[in-house]
C-alpha cells in the first residue's frame, strides 16, 4: 500500500513539471550559410519571450515592398545588452543582417542590427 501512495505521489509530481521548460527549438530552422542584409523600415518590435521579434519591410529587386520578420534571443538576454521595449519603433530605418529561414519564408535569425545613426545595436546571439 505504501508503494502505491509513493507511485501516485511521484506521478503527480511529474505532471506538475511544465513540459515547456524542457522544450527548445534552437536555430535549426535557419540556414547559417544563407545570409542576407537589408536596408529596412521597422513596422513592429515585439520585446517578449521566448524570442524578441522585429517586423520590417524591405524593397525587393523589383522595387516591391516585402514584409519580413527577424527573430532574436529573449528579452532577458537583450536587456543585458541595453535593449528596451522602445529600442526600435515603427518607422525606424535600420540595416539588418541574418540567416534566412530554410523554408524560404520571409523570416531571418538576426545577427546584426544597425540604427539610422550607424550605431550597431548589441545582440546576444544565445538561444
Amino acid at each position: 500500500m505504501k508503494s502505491a501512495y509513493l507511485r501516485i505521489a511521484l506521478v503527480s509530481l511529474a505532471l506538475m513539471i511544465p513540459v515547456a521548460a524542457f522544450a527548445h527549438h534552437g536555430w535549426a530552422a535557419f540556414n547559417p550559410d544563407d545570409n542576407v542584409t537589408f536596408q529596412a523600415t521597422v513596422t513592429e518590435f515585439h520585446f517578449f519571450n521566448p524570442h524578441t521579434v522585429i517586423e520590417f519591410t524591405v524593397k525587393n529587386d523589383k522595387g516591391q515592398t516585402e514584409k519580413w520578420q527577424g527573430e532574436m534571443t529573449s528579452l532577458t538576454r537583450l536587456a543585458t545588452k541595453g535593449w528596451t521595449p522602445t529600442t526600435l519603433e515603427p518607422g525606424d530605418k535600420i540595416t539588418i543582417s541574418g540567416n534566412k529561414a530554410r523554408s524560404g519564408v520571409h523570416v531571418m535569425r538576426v545577427m546584426k542590427v544597425t540604427n539610422a545613426e550607424g550605431k550597431d545595436l548589441k545582440i546576444e546571439l544565445g538561444n
